[in-house]
């Protein structure tokens, strides 16, 4: 898989203000993929999820002084390529870009992390190149495999319903303009955040992703997600190197996904608090303190 490198967009000067971060876009298999490319040191890979892109990470990226942060948009979100049809998006795909931009960068040894669907995109990332991971953090996501019978809450349900999901989802701008609601303190994100976060998906075209996204939850036997999601977990199980879970217990999605994890992880690290789902909003300090101290471990063990 070929990957070449070139300037990334100007944003606007509203957005600009806010997110004065190196970036870059790679072309990997022909598909463009904007991301962060800041500072120097060792390198964290930041993955966020559904439906924003990387400005999530900007109060992370701030804090992590002494570091080299990649931080990529997804591919259909933020100023990443965006295919019009929902059926184009599945995990294996996804997991293809971006380990193809991650080689491309010639990276050595990383730290990588990820919060809703980029814990997915974390640990599949390290799972096919088991040898370069150093240590791992994740918050408010699912790195392990679905539990059977598979359920799956009213929103993931409400995305599999056809035809009325596809009018809400891309008419209504949907759920970008309401991520307040899952937070736990909803004025983490206010006109300026939703404004940065609608952005990308401003034109009707463009919105496919956020719904693509929420039905490659599983809701059934033989649904695609679930054979990478066997491999992910066994890697995130199997893992012998440092783990931090920051977690937000005020998560109407996956709050209580933390009992899971601390269970399947005893060996891991946990920042417990009472943010929301979108933890980079509210608690980024206990995000760098968990990355921070997987580097410390990580050195320690010779990694």
């Amino acid at each position: 898989m070929t990957t070449t490198f070139s300037a990334a967009p100007p944003l606007p000067d509203w957005l600009a203000e806010h997110f004065p971060y190196r970036r870059r876009m790679a072309t990997v298999d022909g598909v463009r993929l904007h991301f962060v490319d800041h500072g120097e040191g060792p390198v964290v890979l930041l993955f966020h999820g559904n439906p924003t892109w990387s400005f999530l990470w900007r109060k992370v990226i701030a804090r992590l002084d002494g570091y080299r942060v990649i931080a990529p948009d997804l591919w259909g979100l933020g100023l990443s390529d965006k295919p019009r049809s929902t059926r184009a998006h599945n995990l294996e795909r996804h997991l293809e870009l971006l380990t193809g931009l991650v080689r491309g960068l010639q990276i050595e040894a990383f730290i990588t992390v990820g919060q809703d669907w980029g814990g997915p995109m974390a640990a599949g990332v390290a799972a096919r190149d088991p040898n370069r991971v150093r240590g791992a953090v994740f918050g408010n996501t699912g790195v392990l495999a679905p539990r059977r019978p598979l359920k799956v809450t009213s929103f993931h349900r409400f995305a599999h319903t056809p035809l009325i999901s596809d009018a809400v989802f891309r008419l209504g701008s949907f759920p970008q303009r309401g991520l307040s609601r899952v937070q736990g303190d909803r004025s983490s994100i206010g006109k300026l955040e939703t404004r940065a976060y609608t952005w990308p998906l401003r034109r009707l075209r463009d919105r496919a992703a956020p719904l693509a996204m929420a039905r490659m939850v599983p809701n059934r036997e033989g649904h695609p997600t679930l054979a990478p999601m066997e491999h992910i977990d066994a890697w995130v199980r199997g893992f012998d190197g440092p783990i931090g879970l920051v977690w937000g217990t005020r998560d109407p999605i996956l709050g209580r996904g933390l009992r899971r994890h601390r269970e399947a992880l005893p060996q891991a690290r946990v920042w417990e608090t009472e943010a929301g789902h979108f933890l980079q909003e509210e608690v980024p300090d206990e995000l760098v303190e968990a990355i921070r101290w997987v580097d410390g471990e990580a050195r320690a063990a010779g990694r």
